[in-house]
């Protein structure tokens, strides 16, 4: 089976206090295949891009700020997530420094500040609880996780995660 997966950003905007998260409730469009989910910003690099350019774009899209500072969290590897069985290769950010009033909504939903605490309990796909509190742990460093999907649930997970004093 050939792997030709989508290649994605996600990126998690802190506030300035650093204590919440820009997150965007995906209620807007019925045919959206993450209609009712909570998640971070983010979408498809397209072709020509590098992937800060990637999620840069996205943001000013999606939220109307721009990116200044943003640091790479990890990486996932969603083979099967797509509805028609498409994988999707995604790369995690914190941004941590951005210019602007992020918008009230975006063309996906409204965007909301949610507190880091918080972000576990929000409806979001199963598969992000597995790599959701590592973006936001101050001993992890860095992790490299593989969560496929089948018929629209994850299978379990692997990867690498980096601890630091690893």
């Amino acid at each position: 089976m050939v792997y030709q997966p989508d290649l994605t950003t996600l990126g998690f905007v802190l506030s300035r206090d650093r204590q919440s998260v820009l997150m965007v409730h995906r209620i807007a469009r019925e045919s959206d295949e993450q209609l009712g989910k909570w998640n971070g910003l983010g979408g498809k690099v397209e072709p020509g891009e590098d992937v800060w350019s990637g999620l840069a774009r996205e943001l000013r899209e999606e939220a109307g700020i721009k990116a200044t500072s943003m640091q790479l969290r990890g990486t996932v590897s969603w083979p099967g997530f797509h509805s028609d069985g498409g994988d999707v290769f995604g790369m995690i950010f914190i941004v941590d420094e951005y210019e602007g009033q992020p918008d009230a909504a975006s063309e996906e939903g409204p965007l909301e500040w949610k507190k880091i605490s918080e972000i576990p309990n929000l409806p979001m796909f199963e598969g992000d609880k597995y790599f959701v509190p590592l973006v936001f742990d101050p001993e992890v460093s860095s992790f490299h996780l593989v969560i496929p999907y089948e018929f629209g649930e994850p299978t379990g997970w692997s990867g690498h995660i980096e601890r630091i004093g690893d």
